[in-house]
């Protein structure tokens, strides 16, 4: 017998437009749901079986249902019903106050899907009436009118967040100077104040993932404290990417050639960081073989 929590998860995010249900889905998305965008509240149980038939590679699913839906969207109330009674189901209903309805609309200078040839408060005043039913009925109601995009998303974080969700995903990347600055590094560190392995004839060879090139950059001045000092300052750098949401970055260390020193450096530093709450760590050397 399946048990509740091996159960698929089932999140129905709707509610108001222009309420943030895009800022929601990314949110989602990014804490490794697989989120369906603008379903038809029909197509909720096939998705439902769908999952569960692919078993642990889709645990959590989340379809976002609304009016633009039409007609289809009619059915939704009674369509949850019926899946909470074999589902580890929820619904979030997002909501905001007409004026800041109004006003995110008029920003995008987009009709409401409900005005027809009626104004915007019109359209919004339909769209409450016909999920008014649907919101009392909800598991998390979310007012998104003083929350900015960031901020929404934090919430989303917070609230669907598993104790093995990392808050930050870090690649730490070793490249060479010659061949060009990496396009998609966050933060850049240059380690060709070290003394070159290259010149070692014994080392050439070799690279920052052997012992004896790993030794020997470490054994020079100002090595260790190059790397204590960095470390030190990405702590409060990577907790602020957290608090705002920012899920991904890179950290690139280079030297002449990307071979010796960098790597060495990016591999002692990625186990430094991965100690870090909320951090999850991987590295990325990417000249290494290129000489």
């Amino acid at each position: 017998m399946t048990t509740e929590s091996e159960q698929q998860e089932v999140l129905i995010v709707t509610g108001m437009s222009g309420a943030g249900r895009s800022t929601v889905a990314n949110a989602l998305e990014d804490l490794d749901w697989y989120v369906v965008d603008n379903l038809p509240p029909q197509m909720l149980r096939p998705l439902v079986e769908l999952a569960s038939r692919a078993g642990a590679t889709l645990p959590r699913i989340a379809a976002v249902v609304d009016v633009r839906g039409r007609d289809f969207f009619a059915n939704l109330q009674e369509i949850i019903h019926s899946l909470r009674a074999g589902t580890k189901l929820r619904v979030v209903f997002l909501e905001a106050t007409d004026p800041v309805l109004v006003r995110r609309f008029e920003q995008v200078r987009r009709p409401h899907p409900l005005q027809g040839d009626g104004t915007l408060l019109d359209g919004i005043a339909a769209e409450r009436d016909r999920l008014s039913e649907i919101r009392e009925s909800s598991d998390i109601i979310i007012d998104t009118s003083d929350l900015n995009i960031h901020q929404l998303a934090n919430t989303i974080t917070q609230t669907f967040a598993t104790e093995n969700t990392a808050g930050v995903q870090v690649t730490v990347m070793s490249f060479g100077f010659k061949y060009g600055l990496p396009s998609d590094a966050d933060m850049v560190a240059d380690a060709r104040f070290l003394p070159n392995p290259f010149w070692i004839p014994e080392l050439r060879p070799h690279t920052g993932l052997d012992d004896d090139v790993r030794r020997y950059v470490f054994d020079q001045r100002g090595a260790d404290e190059f790397l204590t000092n960095y470390e030190k300052t990405l702590e409060p750098v990577l907790a602020g990417y957290q608090r705002e949401n920012k899920r991904h970055a890179t950290i690139a260390i280079g030297c002449t050639g990307g071979k010796h020193r960098s790597v060495a450096l990016v591999q002692e530093l990625a186990s430094r960081l991965e100690h870090l709450p909320g951090v999850a760590v991987s590295t990325r050397h990417r000249d290494l073989g290129r000489e």
